[in-house]
């Protein structure tokens, strides 16, 4: 084994982790463990700790590399563990100079931390690891990173650094190569996705990049939008949603919670009105569009009135799909000096939310039962419809999309 990523967090780094294997193998590292983190909250920082220190028991003569969002903002706490070799900066990361300077520190006793300031990362080099997704059926293409807005909760923006953007043509010549080496779906993702192109000349919008996708890519199959701030989708994005089928009818939407003072104090910048007419309004466009959603439970000065708004979004925005979030104080964000809302009382808000998540994933599964979908297989034994809902699949040929009738479902997938 030359070297080994193991990731946590979202589907962006899950991207970055392949650029980063392919860095530090052509750097010539051996024996190496690189640990991504992710800061989201107090349970993915622990997390990584744990790992880091099972790795040292079951690997002691491993090098072991930390990187990602929560070595960023906690550099000092991860290069103070005597089981880490090399912190290295969540922009660092990216670049092949970092994981050369990564060997010849190791081969030479050089300096255990490597972080750059975040912030003053203003630009983005893109990356195209087609070689790593090779035969997968869905692959990612990186448009966008950092963030900057500054909501009250979030650590992203420290770790990530400010909003920075693709160029358009070159996202387009990624998504033409991967769709040229028979990739069948490809997935935009970023931090803000919504905020992509402010940094670029003549500030073109995430809706306009979508079009320039399809438009030059006219063999693309299936093209997806990761998680989106609804109160930045611009006309370009709703117009492409209502009249191109090759734009799945899935939308993963940022809303976190669905009390306005709690959105406000959050300093969100949409309403709860905001997000159940943008919900309503897609659906008038692309009637069978299925919604997931981020909700965190328990944020700071949340009462019972103000989670049962929350709860209550599901049915009235439509959600098939929940991420739910424990609320969770990250060091350093105005949230965690907030009144704190008791741990049990937080624990229980997220069973309910889940609860009325997964009602709302059956309802989704008993409409889909005698349609027809065009299911993407990812595996021998599991597909997923244009509305990214799970099939069972009993002999599937990973990569190919079949048409399937949907027969019923077992409460988690659909059965053909």
């Amino acid at each position: 084994m030359a070297v080994e990523v193991i990731t946590f967090g979202c589907r962006l780094n899950a991207f970055e982790s392949e650029v980063m294997r392919r860095e530090a193998e052509s750097a010539g590292l051996q024996d190496t463990v690189v640990v991504n983190t992710c800061a989201v909250t107090n349970e993915a920082v622990a997390q990584a700790r744990q790992t880091i220190r099972k790795l040292r028991r079951e690997r002691p003569d491993a090098r072991i590399v930390v990187t990602g969002c929560a070595a960023q903002t906690q550099t000092a706490m991860f290069a103070q563990m005597d089981e880490v070799d090399r912190v290295l900066g969540n922009d660092d990361k990216m670049h092949a100079a970092a994981w050369r300077d990564t060997r010849m520190a190791f081969e030479g006793g050089g300096k255990k931390i490597a972080v750059s300031d975040i912030m003053a990362v203003t630009e983005m080099a893109p990356h195209l690891v087609a070689g790593f997704q090779a035969g997968l059926p869905r692959v990612f293409v990186q448009v966008q990173n950092g963030c900057d807005h500054r909501c009250t909760f979030c650590i992203i923006p420290y770790g990530r650094g400010n909003s920075r953007s693709v160029a358009m043509g070159v996202v387009v010549d990624q998504v033409r190569a991967l769709t040229e080496a028979g990739h069948v779906e490809v997935v935009l993702t970023g931090v803000d996705l919504t905020s992509y192109g402010a940094d670029l000349p003549g500030a073109p919008k995430l809706g306009t990049l979508t079009k320039q996708i399809l438009k030059h890519v006219p063999d693309v199959k299936r093209l997806r939008i990761s998680s989106i701030d609804s109160i930045e989708a611009d006309r370009d994005l709703l117009d492409v949603i209502a009249t191109d089928e090759r734009l799945m009818p899935h939308l993963h939407l940022s809303l976190q919670a669905g009390d306005d003072l709690i959105l406000k104090r959050m300093k969100r910048r949409h309403t709860r009105a905001d997000a159940i007419a943008f919900c309503e309004q897609v659906r008038r466009l692309r009637p069978d569009i299925a919604f997931g959603a981020d909700i965190i439970a328990g944020f700071p000065t949340e009462t019972d009135e103000m989670f049962a708004r929350s709860q209550a979004l599901v049915d009235e925005c439509g959600l098939t799909f929940l991420h739910v979030f424990p609320y969770s104080p990250r060091p350093g964000t105005p949230a965690a000096r907030m009144p704190q809302v008791n741990g049990r009382v937080i624990k229980d808000r997220a069973a309910r939310l889940r609860a009325s998540g997964e009602i709302a994933l059956r309802r989704r599964l008993a409409v889909e039962v005698g349609a027809t979908r065009q299911v993407l297989i990812e595996s021998a034994t599991q597909g997923r419809t244009e509305h990214f809902v799970p099939v069972a699949i009993a002999d599937g040929v990973q990569g190919h999309v079949r048409a399937l009738k949907i027969a019923g479902h077992d409460g988690e997938r659909l059965l053909t």
